[in-house]
């Protein structure tokens, strides 16, 4: 029998496990995972890949500056989704759309390429602004999630159509406006494509500090978390879904331009960009910037080393693989939040 005067006490409960401290553990170790993972598949190729050494470093240059613009091309379309729930389909007519504003300014109006770029930022923004306002802010609202779908698609055909009867299928050239290239570990890197990736991570991180460190990003966080909530508080939920928008939209704007020189235009350049740029987002982690940053990287890597063993569309082949790979590990891809 118990003696209730007893003075010994129980053992104290174990105090439950910080999840805020276990999220950011895992918000570091996921991505160191990811980048040895991936350093230890380039090492093999190097040691038993049976390519010549010079030609797997130039693969590999080559991807991780194509894996930057592929990121930021994914960035917005992440962003979209992470605030308004919205997939984007209208995203590679998009950025083909900045693209042919960048091409007219320069052969028309006798801009240097990255001026150009420049002007067509705030252009596509306040495009992405009123397409966002005129057409999906009430849909968004009253929690459509097919009438959005269907918008967007619909805004892709437009734009690619218009495009076509102002432009014609021919395929045409941006004039760059740098010359030369550079010795990269004993890759050969093109001026143009160094400052298309330093372009795409400057806008990257301008985009993680704007979301992080400023009264606005926090607003978007919060219409993200829950809008509801967030209009309760008195956050304009329709300004914060116009403004993000429009800020997807200028981050095409700044991928088209960065990309214009190096590629051939026709009206349906941007659609190559979507597929990858979905395959990006999810492998990711849907709604997180650096997961995208992180997804386009891996992908260009995958994409151009891939080639070297599976030329043509063998090498989309695999960058599927891989990305049925880590989503049967992941399913809420490399940064996401588990569900």
């Amino acid at each position: 029998m118990t003696d209730p005067t007893s003075t010994a006490t129980a053992p104290a409960p174990e105090a439950p496990p910080d999840r805020g401290t276990q999220r950011r553990t895992s918000e570091v170790a996921v991505p160191l995972g990811v980048m040895a993972a991936v350093v230890v598949a380039l090492v093999l190729v190097y040691a038993v890949g049976q390519r010549a050494t010079d030609l797997v470093t130039q693969s590999i240059v080559t991807g991780l500056l194509l894996g930057g613009v592929y990121a930021l091309v994914s960035v917005g379309l992440t962003l979209i989704f992470g605030v308004l729930g919205i997939v984007n389909f209208a995203q590679g007519a998009m950025l083909t759309m900045a693209m042919f504003l960048v091409y007219e300014m320069t052969t028309s109006g006798g801009l240097p390429v990255y001026v150009a770029t420049l002007l067509a930022v705030p252009i596509m923004f306040l495009f992405g602004v009123v397409v966002q306002a005129a057409l999906l802010n009430k849909l968004t609202l009253a929690g459509s999630h097919e009438g959005p779908l269907l918008v967007t698609l619909g805004l892709s055909l437009l734009i690619i159509n218009v495009l076509l009867m102002i432009f014609g299928g021919r395929p045409l050239r941006v004039p760059g406006s740098v010359d030369g290239s550079v010795e990269v570990f004993g890759a050969v890197a093109s001026y143009e494509r160094l400052i298309a990736f330093g372009g795409a991570l400057l806008v990257a991180v301008a985009l993680l500090l704007l979301l992080r460190r400023t009264s606005f990003g926090m607003s978007i966080r919060a219409v993200s978390a829950n809008a509801e909530g967030a209009s309760l508080v008195g956050v304009d939920v329709r300004r914060i879904y116009a403004l993000t928008f429009g800020i997807g939209a200028a981050c095409v704007a700044v991928a088209g331009g960065l990309m214009a020189p190096f590629l051939s235009l026709t009206p349906t350049v941007g659609e190559q960009f979507t597929i990858l740029a979905f395959v990006i987002v999810v492998l990711g982690g849907l709604g997180s910037v650096t997961g995208a940053l992180l997804g386009g990287l891996v992908i260009g890597l995958v994409q151009t080393v891939g080639a070297l063993y599976f030329p043509g569309t063998g090498s989309l082949i695999l960058v599927f693989a891989v990305f049925v790979l880590v989503l049967f590990f992941r399913p809420q891809g490399i940064l996401g939040a588990p569900q």
